[in-house]
């Protein structure tokens, strides 16, 4: 396929082709490597990811930056998380309540659930979390900060990072049972190959673009499908771990990803020259016929295993664990106190969020009264 530069590059679409480009060690996730498929940008625009930014890095950076986080999310701290999200879902819930029908789904549940879940897995302050999660949504363009060209965008991101590393300083001299407090302890100030604060910093930071827009537009998209499914709530309800799975595959949240060639190499009997870029569908994968059965059918009975919808290889999502114990919570929480849930206005009506990466619904009003 021709890029928006004028490449000339490749798409992958089936499942295997996809897992095959994902899993190889002679292709590269970093930016300034790659010929933007999504818009203008070639090789050299981008500026190098700053140190710490792991899902932007190859080995041995990527390596050195994932394995001291992997140690964090250990079942110990998901089985605490999972506790808190029980707590956070049904307060939510009755948010939502409280505000009668019809209310926001988007602004009452689907945005604050995973905000509060991030602020738990870092250990934001309390006192400080209504400030974090503003910049949060305005950081991921959750309510509407697009419109005046980024502005608002760039300027929480500025200001999430300066209060990432206060952050870092906070849990070096103060630390709590939290993934930031656990990577300060593990790394002495000054000690030989030590991760850095600011480096600490930025893997917050990209704990944060990870985990936030990713669950709340999961939330209120797979919602949706099962408005408009709603023989296949009881199903959900039944099992919510198969549920998610299939949600997550027929979603398909982030559609694709992209990887440049470091060497020439041959995948799927295609030869790929070194430098080129590869347009990999996520999406496209999980709806291959070759590997699921009616790919286009909803069905949450299907048992969807292998999907990619996390991705695949070494760059697969470090809080996909985080992430499905959210959804196995929120969808039955959500349908066992509100079983008559309906959207509210026409599906046409819902306002969608311009993104080329991720999709979402800016709001979803709903009604069950």
């Amino acid at each position: 396929m021709t890029y928006p530069d004028g490449h000339v590059g490749w798409r992958a679409h089936d499942h295997a082709t996809v897992r095959a480009v994902l899993a190889s060690d002679r292709f590269s996730i970093r930016p300034d490597l790659m010929h933007n498929p999504f818009g203008p940008g070639s090789p050299g625009d981008a500026p190098p990811s700053p140190p710490g930014a792991f899902t932007d890095h190859d080995p041995p950076d990527h390596t050195r930056y994932r394995s001291r986080l992997t140690g964090q999310f250990t079942v110990r701290r998901m089985r605490l998380l999972a506790e808190r999200l029980e707590v956070i879902t049904a307060e939510h819930l009755d948010v939502l309540a409280a505000q009668g029908s019809p209310a926001d789904l988007v602004e009452h549940f689907a945005v604050p659930v995973p905000g509060l879940m991030i602020c738990e897995l870092l250990g934001v302050p309390y006192e400080r979390r209504a400030e974090f999660q503003q910049d949060a949504m305005l950081l991921t363009g959750a309510s509407g900060a697009e419109a005046d060209g980024g502005a608002a965008m760039y300027a929480a991101f500025e200001r999430l990072e300066r209060f990432m590393v206060e952050m870092v300083e906070e849990k070096r001299a103060r630390p709590t049972d939290d993934v930031l407090s656990g990577l300060v302890a593990g790394e002495p100030a000054g000690a030989d190959g030590a991760l850095t604060d600011d480096e600490m910093a930025a893997m917050g930071m990209a704990l944060l673009g990870g985990g936030l827009d990713t669950t709340t537009n999961m939330l209120s998209l797979g919602t949706l499908e099962l408005l408009r499914h709603p023989d296949q709530v009881k199903a959900m309800l039944d099992d919510p771990e198969a549920a998610v799975e299939e949600l997550l595959r027929h979603i398909s949240l982030t559609p694709a990803t992209a990887r440049t060639a470091l060497e020439d190499v041959e995948i799927d009997g295609v030869f790929v020259r070194k430098g080129d870029t590869v347009l990999v569908e996520l999406g496209s994968a999980n709806h291959d016929p070759a590997r699921y059965a009616r790919p286009d059918v909803l069905d949450l009975a299907r048992g969807a295993t292998g999907h990619l919808a996390f991705g695949h290889g070494i760059h697969q999502c470090i809080g996909q664990h985080l992430a499905r114990i959210e959804l196995k919570i929120a969808f039955p929480g959500l349908f066992t106190r509100f079983p008559a849930l309906r959207l509210a206005v026409p599906e046409e009506e819902l306002p969608r969020r311009a993104s080329l990466v991720i999709g979402g619904l800016e709001r979803m009003p709903v009604a069950w009264d």
